[in-house]
């Protein structure tokens, strides 16, 4: 299976692609330039906000509000007045860290990750966000946090520290929230590239971004087995979200992010947004709640 460019983005580094089922429209973000991306599903009309910060994170809001990560913390952004509101600092400035990817469950709590600005190890945090807008952190020593995404049935968080090369399921006590580490389910492979972004599908199967591996690979989490691989012609491959009004395209990110000149001349199109119809429908993402 081969991608098509959606959209000539030329991203530094391209992240967080989400489909809006109210607005019929896809959106994602350039972490580096700070700027977000709207693409309407029905005009194909595009716009974009640029923000004074690192813009690590889109997920649906109430209403025509979005939640966006900045830096080290959280603000709502209303798409119809344009207007920023924030929320909450998830870690003080002085930490030298940043919020990265994130998700919603059901409950519309935030769960987001955050990650050394210097790419130190072990540097950040997971946190769980509730509507009451308490911040939990529920895993540490973590160095890149990125995919993150529930089982079918919703008793499973299946998480992804990029640098372990493994996704890792947690057993996720959807209530309260609570997650108690269960066991490996996916090991990929150093020369298949690193995990990153990560969206499950309606028969419960992973696909998984792997920055380096010019792809997004499909796994079963059940097994741990390779089921299928979509081919792009650029190697850092950062997300990827199933879009659309049937669920039936993934749209993926990709990144320029520390390439020399001869490789971005060898990959022109890295940066840009690929998208490709599926054979297989996706799930409904979570709206945010805080």
């Amino acid at each position: 299976m081969q991608a098509e460019i959606f959209y000539p983005s030329q991203c530094i580094l391209a992240e967080s692609p989400l489909w809006h089922p109210e607005r019929k429209c896809c959106y994602w973000v350039d972490i580096e330039n700070g700027v977000l991306y709207e693409y309407n599903w029905i005009s194909k009309a595009i716009r974009s906000w640029k923000f004074n910060e690192k813009l690590t994170l889109a997920v649906q809001g109430k209403g025509d509000e979005l939640v966006l990560a900045l830096n080290a913390g959280i603000a709502r952004f209303n798409l119809v007045s344009e207007q920023t509101e924030w929320i909450l600092d998830i870690e003080l400035p002085s930490s030298g860290n940043r919020c990265n990817d994130g998700a919603c469950d059901k409950q519309g709590r935030l769960w987001i990750g955050t990650m050394s600005l210097e790419h130190k190890a072990e540097a950040g945090s997971l946190y769980c966000i509730d509507v009451d807008r308490n911040v939990r952190e529920k895993l540490n020593h973590i160095s890149v946090s990125n995919g993150i995404a529930w089982s079918l049935d919703h008793k499973h968080m299946f998480y992804i520290d990029s640098p372990t090369q493994v996704v890792q399921s947690f057993l996720f006590e959807e209530e309260k929230g609570n997650i108690v580490f269960e066991k490996n389910v996916v090991e990929i492979p150093a020369d298949m590239g690193t995990p990153d972004g990560m969206a499950i599908d309606e028969e419960g199967m992973l696909w998984i971004a792997h920055w380096g591996g010019f792809g997004v690979y499909r796994w079963n989490p059940n097994n741990g087995e390779l089921l299928s691989k979509i081919d792009l012609p650029v190697p850092q491959v950062s997300s990827c979200a199933f879009v659309g009004d049937g669920l039936d395209h993934l749209l993926i990110t990709t990144a320029r992010e520390n390439m020399p000149p001869e490789e971005v001349k060898k990959y022109p199109e890295s940066g840009d947004v690929f998208i490709i119809k599926t054979g297989v429908k996706g799930t409904v993402s979570n709206r945010c709640l805080i």
